[in-house]
């Protein structure tokens, strides 16, 4: 199959993203979105039952990050959502 060289030029980089979404990649986009929130729970959990407070502290830095990744992904997936309603 012959890729367009608009969309995949011979580097393989995509220079925009798909107009439709496959299973595959939904399912992906779910497991990042579970990955980051758990990793946010997890560092916030260990942060809350540390008494070291330099640890406590990188704990809570590292659940931060990871909020943002959370919030960035969900934030892309809204911002190109396109509802498909019809007057």
């Amino acid at each position: 199959m012959q890729q367009s060289t608009s969309t995949m030029p011979q580097s393989g980089i995509m220079l925009k993203p798909p107009v439709m979404v496959t299973v595959k990649d939904s399912l992906y986009l779910t497991d990042m979105l579970s990955w980051n929130l758990l990793a946010m729970k997890k560092a916030h959990f260990f942060a809350q039952n540390t008494q070291d407070a330099m640890i406590k502290a990188q704990l809570e830095k590292c659940g931060q990050m990871h909020q943002r990744h959370y919030e960035q992904i969900l934030k892309h997936l809204n911002s190109n959502a396109q509802p498909n309603i019809q007057n």
